[in-house]
């Protein structure tokens, strides 16, 4: 039986995974940063924590699904957030090199400076340009460094079964007529659902390296939270506002990429599988919520 050892198994995407492998032969090795039922305690940022139960649970697979991603909290907690997204993907790394062990680590679209016009491709130069981006960026040159089995997949815009804009559109369609949303900032919101099922396309293989992972086609945020709207049937007015007019509003730490979309080059040209349409996704997600 295969073991997949998954790192913020709580997430949103550790619960996806667990989902989309639930009828299949593998033993879950779930790990978050508290212990619970079914879950061991493990801190990716301890080297020798992760060395202790990767030597002794011995998984085939790595899924590094742990990371700091409050964006803006990455800016006033840089070390922290180096210790999470950059030395735990080297902890890991470590480890499955040991174990020969196969790393699967997700990055993200804040690698890139966000201000192109085309979709970014693997070959693209990274710029990042906040905490969260850099030390993410770290954390996928350690992979490259040190795992000699690596997937990395880069996602944007994720949600799923937890907190995410999703649900914080509709908590707030509960309350208000209106709902002031960016719409000069441009992505591909991606279902974790639909990065679980990539994962366990690329798993089993040996077509190693960097890739994108996102849904396909691309909005804003105010069409994302329109769309949400329209499958949940809501009468809820976006109100369309600029990067500048909703920072006024709403002060930020940290500088969001304006043009977030990334291209799933590599995965086109190695493999078949394609990721669903954004609204297709959406309304999965709607249906099960």
């Amino acid at each position: 039986m295969k073991k997949i050892l998954i790192t913020g198994c709580n997430g949103q995407l550790g619960r996806a995974l667990n989902q989309v492998y639930k009828n299949e032969d593998v033993e879950f090795i779930n790990t978050d940063v508290v212990e619970g039922e079914g879950i061991y305690a493990l801190d990716i940022t301890d080297v020798d924590a992760v060395l202790s139960l990767v030597r002794r649970m011995r998984p085939d697979v790595i899924i590094n699904c742990a990371a700091h991603t409050s964006v803006d909290l990455c800016e006033q907690q840089w070390d922290l957030a180096y210790r999470i997204n950059a030395i735990g993907a080297r902890n890991l790394s470590i480890a499955a090199s040991e174990t020969d062990a196969k790393l699967i680590h997700v990055s993200t679209d804040y690698v890139f400076e966000g201000n192109g016009t085309r979709p970014q491709t693997e070959f693209d130069e990274v710029h990042p340009v906040s905490a969260y981006g850099k030390t993410k960026l770290e954390g996928e040159h350690f992979v490259q460094q040190f795992a000699r089995k690596y997937f990395i997949i880069r996602t944007a815009w994720l949600y799923g079964d937890g907190k995410n804009f999703a649900k914080t559109m509709l908590r707030l369609a509960e309350s208000h007529d209106t709902v002031t949303v960016v719409d000069d900032q441009l992505g591909s919101p991606t279902s974790a659902l639909e990065l679980a099922r990539l994962i366990h396309v690329l798993e089993p293989t040996e077509n190693y390296g960097l890739f994108h992972g996102t849904c396909e086609g691309q909005c804003s945020w105010a069409d994302f939270a329109e769309e949400v709207f329209r499958l949940a049937g809501k009468d809820t007015k976006v109100v369309r506002v600029s990067t500048r007019q909703y920072m006024e509003m709403n002060p930020q730490s940290a500088d969001r990429p304006a043009y977030s979309v990334l291209e799933n080059y590599m995965l086109k040209l190695t493999t078949d599988y394609e990721m669903a349409d954004w609204k297709t996704a959406v309304a999965e997600y709607m249906k099960g919520m």
